[in-house]
């Protein structure tokens, strides 16, 4: 069972999108992505699927809305 983190999700900012498994699991041992993220990326289903982002991977990607704040608080 694989399981993410922000911290390991974001080592995939930067991945060539879209992408295959084994373009992700390439890009991953390419850019010294932590151990955890090449085991996620391993346990995906490889039916040739192209995913076009991270949240097709981990779908409770929190996006850049979920980090919203009132800034006039500060």
């Amino acid at each position: 069972m694989s399981y993410w983190t922000l911290e390991l999700a974001s080592s995939l900012d930067d991945a060539p999108w879209p992408a295959t498994k084994d373009e992700l699991i390439d890009y991953a041992n390419r850019s010294g992505a932590p151990e955890e993220v090449i085991e996620n990326l391993t346990e995906l289903e490889d039916d040739g699927e192209i995913y076009e982002s991270i949240e097709d991977i981990w779908p409770d990607y929190p996006t850049k809305e979920d980090f919203f704040f009132n800034e006039e608080e500060y």
